[in-house]
């Protein structure tokens, strides 16, 4: 294993998991808002 190949690849695997973090907060806050809508028509 080449220690100096594992160091270059860094930059690419933290862009790759911030991409996975903010598709995921995406996600979450899409769901909350929808919740927020269609929880309140429920109560009315």
């Amino acid at each position: 294993m080449d220690f100096s190949n594992f160091v270059d690849n860094l930059a690419y695997m933290g862009k790759g998991m911030l991409g996975i973090l903010i598709v995921m907060g995406a996600i979450i806050l899409v769901t909350v808002l929808l919740n927020k809508i269609f929880s309140a028509d429920n109560k009315k």
